[in-house]
């Protein structure tokens, strides 16, 4: 295939595109650490347009609000790098297209940036699923080893794309502020 992304990261997506067509499923994409990496990957592979319903990369905190919708007092009170956040980004990306499931990935890629309560290499992921019960938090905060912004990116992408399998079990569920 003719990419010039890591063979693990299509490889990765292959599975996700072939199973969700399998399964029935569409699938949407909120980014932010990875800037686009994980909808990249996606649509590497032919006929991913059959499941990949799109990628919505939400950088900024205003434009998390703006697209998203990510509630201001979320983003002040918890941070951009939270389960709270990470929910409403995923939550957000299910209301914004006709996704049956969505992944909202939001971190610190480094190399700054980090504090002591999130260093360099902390990611949170969400997984949020229409019609699913929107008091049912599935997120995860995870810390990768610091190979560089580029490895914490693909450690992240890589992650990401495992959730959006069918049956994935990878994430908690995990309280958060409304």
């Amino acid at each position: 295939m003719d990419t010039i992304l890591p063979p693990e990261l299509v490889e990765r997506a292959r599975r996700v595109v072939e199973e969700n067509r399998a399964a029935g499923r569409r699938i949407a994409v909120a980014e932010s650490c990875t800037g686009g990496l994980v909808s990249a990957a996606i649509t590497a592979i032919p006929g991913s347009s059959e499941v990949f319903e799109g990628g919505l990369v939400t950088y900024s905190n205003g434009l998390k609000a703006r697209i998203l919708n990510v509630s201001t007092d979320v983003l002040e009170t918890f941070g951009a790098v939270s389960i709270a956040t990470a929910w409403s980004m995923a939550q957000g990306a299910i209301e914004a297209t006709d996704a049956d499931v969505a992944v909202a990935i939001t971190g610190v890629a480094g190399p700054g940036g980090g504090t002591d309560k999130k260093p360099v290499g902390t990611v949170v992921f969400a997984r949020a699923e229409r019609g699913a019960d929107p008091q049912h938090v599935v997120a995860d905060s995870r810390h990768f080893a610091v190979e560089g912004r580029g490895g914490v990116r693909l450690q992240a992408a890589l992650c990401a794309l495992e959730l959006l399998l069918p049956g994935a079990s990878g994430l908690e569920e995990a309280p958060v502020a409304p």
